[in-house]
């Protein structure tokens, strides 16, 4: 067997596991910059997603995303996996060097972010029933054929769009869902005073979220290098380097621009510049030079902050800061790929707006007809008392946490 093969396989099964490693990062973000009395919620929601993402990828998603011969539209190659369970299924010239189970769970693993972003965005108030539904079909339907338009060969692909990893097929897919699931929920209880001005809602545990930044950006290394999807030495050394940069210059140019702009260094700006960087490089991670990708980070850190101030302005209530982060970076990074790196020119830049109103249009409306049908059948949020006293007892019928020493203040002790 062919040693480079050999190793191409093994090096997307790495990049796999560290996508799967992701999912801790994304839970460990959410549950940090909300409220404890809602942190199981949020685990169990992620843990869904996950589990009945793989599941339903299996079974419809990963052929309506890779159909083979389709009109560029739609296409469905049948349900479930199909290579024989014989020698051949395991042939590494499979793709370019790894099998078609490698290549299954490596896409099986992006397949559920999408809805991942939302859990985020909706966290604290919305029934948990009716998000399930929507994951359903969210991550079995649309985004498999959202992603066939492009990576299936679609007709995006014909048109020269562009998105190496998916600053649009991914987050920008998941960010659009979440701005229209926002909307109609409403804000949080306490987030925009009578007033008009802001009231302030701080996460419980702002080290959880840290480390979940940091996770997300270890994962990204699967997430940008495996979509080379070979062990190709330059080209993923090249991904790997370009990944590195955007991310930390996001984070940079996040701090410095908020501290200019509020006068306070807000870690919490800077972690989510971190991870503007990164969905920014995503589309182009490959075509890009190293100063490329300091550019589309830094200025990816900067929509950050001017997106999270714009989401704010409207009035809508996004706690982890979901759609600057996918949703908006997803765009800018889309378009970096028409401006930096050596696809840059007018035509490549058509062709990058030209998929990004496709995918707008398609993701808001799948979404908007999935939430608002939810919405007027059976409800998507939870009362108020609910929301008050937290989701986790009232959802799930237990705390994520301990009660502390604080639960006692009002029992005598004997001295």
């Amino acid at each position: 067997m062919d040693t480079m093969l050999t190793t191409n396989n093994i090096w997307m099964m790495i990049c796999t596991a560290l996508v799967f490693f992701m999912h801790l990062g994304f839970a460990l973000l959410e549950i940090g910059l909300t409220r404890k009395k809602n942190a199981i919620n949020i685990l169990f929601k992620n843990i869904f997603i996950i589990t009945t993402g793989l599941l339903l990828y299996a079974l419809v998603g990963f052929n309506l995303m890779y159909p083979g011969e389709f009109n560029g539209i739609l296409g469905f190659a049948g349900f479930g996996l199909h290579a024989p369970m014989t020698e051949g299924a395991l042939d590494l010239t499979y793709n370019s060097g790894y099998t078609y189970w490698t290549d299954f769970l490596f896409q099986g693993m992006f397949a559920a972010t999408a809805a991942t972003i939302v859990s985020g965005a909706v966290a604290e108030r919305m029934k948990l029933l009716p998000f399930m539904i929507f994951t359903f079909l969210y991550v079995g339907f649309v985004y498999p054929i959202a992603g066939s338009w492009k990576w299936g060969g679609g007709f995006l692909d014909e048109l020269g769009f562009y998105d190496f990893a998916g600053s649009t097929l991914v987050h920008s897919v998941g960010g659009w869902a979440a701005i229209v699931a926002i909307s109609l929920l409403g804000a949080r209880i306490g987030k925009f005073k009578p007033d008009g001005s802001l009231g302030a809602i701080p996460g419980h545990n702002i080290p959880l979220a840290m480390a979940g930044v940091l996770i997300l950006w270890l994962g990204w290394f699967g997430f940008n290098g495996g979509s080379v999807l070979s062990a190709d030495p330059a080209a993923t050394s090249l991904v790997l380097v370009t990944t590195c940069l955007a991310a930390a210059a996001g984070g940079v140019f996040a701090s410095l621009f908020s501290t200019i702009l509020y006068k306070n260094m807000d870690l919490t700006m800077f972690l989510n510049g971190i991870l503007g960087g990164l969905v920014g490089i995503t589309a182009g991670a490959d075509v890009m030079s190293p100063g490329d990708a300091i550019a589309v980070g830094a200025i990816a850190g900067i929509i950050i902050v001017l997106g999270v101030s714009l989401i704010d302005k409207i009035r809508l209530d996004d706690p982890v800061g979901a759609v600057a982060v996918h949703l908006i970076c997803g765009l800018w990074g889309t378009l970096a790929v028409g401006i930096f790196g050596s696809l840059a020119g007018w035509d490549q830049l058509l062709a990058q707006v030209t998929g990004i109103v496709v995918y707008a249009l398609f993701c808001l409306a799948t979404s908007f007809a999935i939430i608002y049908g939810l919405k007027k059948t059976m409800g998507i949020r939870v009362t108020k008392r609910e929301e008050i006293e937290g989701l986790d007892m009232h959802e799930h019928g237990m705390e994520a946490y301990e009660a502390g020493l604080e639960a006692y203040a009002d029992l005598s002790v004997e001295k």
